[in-house]
């Protein structure tokens, strides 16, 4: 386990200093969401024009084998920066009142060449994941899954994958939430029409511009979800600071506006992106109080790896302990196993949501 370090990962953003940064600004509402503009026009003139010039047809044999692979390694690099771009921006909307239609270009256009179907991702995360907070009526609840078991998570993605926007649509409309239920459907069927419509047109390019990034991007959303809530214990499940982890020091946190610091964005789901590690470092108090589970040095695809082969010695060592919230790092390796068993039954009574 590890002492409390100071903290690497992004509190600030650096302030306007061109002429460009100042006409963007106009657009915005919050002068610290700069970078997301950058990122936006970065990937709209990158991925965008690769994608669709793979499907002219002129375009044949090696020189389309290299726009292919420039294609989807763009998308890799982007993937990550993008997701959670689109995830802040559900939380806070991006523009300013006057340009509000500027809000529906990441989600439902950019958004296609990230394999997401428009507005599927904001009805799932806002609609239902939130309120819902990983409890049994979250339909991406891991609650009920051995969360060490890669059986369990083939159960968990198996399910999401297949009938996860089904079982969303459900949901949306016993909650009467209609506008974000039809939303959701109409995004999905859009998106299976045009890829079934460019797959008689050009099948290759469909498959690698828009296939490809649908299957990884749900593949990859469902590995952080239960990553992210894969410790719970079973007597306060619905507590933020005891059904989540939070991940510091990491590149990232850097690299994809501060998602490590999931238990604060549980507790705080509208808080800005640049203000997480100031809020961990004011509230360590409940993070000692409720044994939260930091990591330093891992990022989720690290924890998830080594939760899936039962590296628990080696989670154990990237543990933070705060406030000497822990004796040893066997017992911080008893604690979690604990808190991955599946929880099959929950006492409402006990659930209480941290502050």
């Amino acid at each position: 386990m590890r002492r409390l370090p100071a903290l690497q990962d992004p509190s600030s953003v650096a302030p306007p200093s061109t002429a460009i940064d100042r006409f963007l600004l106009r657009f915005i509402r919050d002068s610290r969401d700069l970078p997301f503009l950058y990122l936006t026009l970065k990937i709209s003139f990158t991925l965008v024009p690769l994608g669709i010039l793979l499907f002219i047809p002129g375009i044949t044999g090696w020189v389309w084998g290299v726009l292919a692979f420039a294609c989807f390694a763009s998308y890799a690099i982007y993937k990550g920066p993008f997701g959670l771009m689109v995830h802040c921006a559900a939380h806070r909307p991006l523009f300013k009142r006057e340009y509000s239609a500027l809000n529906y270009y990441m989600p439902t256009f950019l958004a296609l060449f990230f394999g997401m179907s428009p507005d599927t991702y904001q009805s799932h995360h806002i609609g239902m994941h939130h309120p819902e907070n990983n409890m049994p009526e979250d339909l991406s609840s891991t609650m009920t899954y051995k969360r060490d078991s890669v059986r369990g998570f083939l159960m968990y993605l198996a399910n999401f994958f297949f009938l996860g926007v089904i079982t969303l649509i459900g949901y949306l409309k016993r909650k009467n939430r209609q506008k974000m239920a039809f939303k959701a459907m109409s995004g999905e069927i859009l998106f299976l029409t045009m890829c079934a419509i460019l797959l008689w047109v050009n099948a290759p390019a469909t498959i690698v511009v828009f296939l490809l990034p649908f299957v990884m991007t749900r593949v990859f959303g469902m590995i952080g979800n239960w990553t992210q809530h894969a410790f719970i214990d079973k007597d306060d499940p619905a507590n933020a600071y005891k059904n989540s982890i939070t991940c510091i020091n990491i590149k990232y946190n850097r690299m994809c506006w501060n998602d490590g610091y999931h238990i604060s964005h549980h507790c705080r789901p509208s808080m800005h992106w640049s203000e997480h590690p100031k809020f961990f470092t004011k509230t360590l108090d409940q993070y000692a109080s409720n044994k939260a589970i930091i990591f330093e040095g891992l990022d989720y695809g690290q924890v998830f790896g080594l939760l899936l082969s039962k590296q628990y010695n080696r989670l154990a060592k990237h543990v933070v302990n705060v406030n000497g919230a822990f004796q040893n790092e066997q017992e911080i390796i008893e604690l979690m196993k604990y808190r991955v068993r599946p929880i099959l039954e929950w006492n409402p009574e006990k659930a209480s949501v941290a502050a």
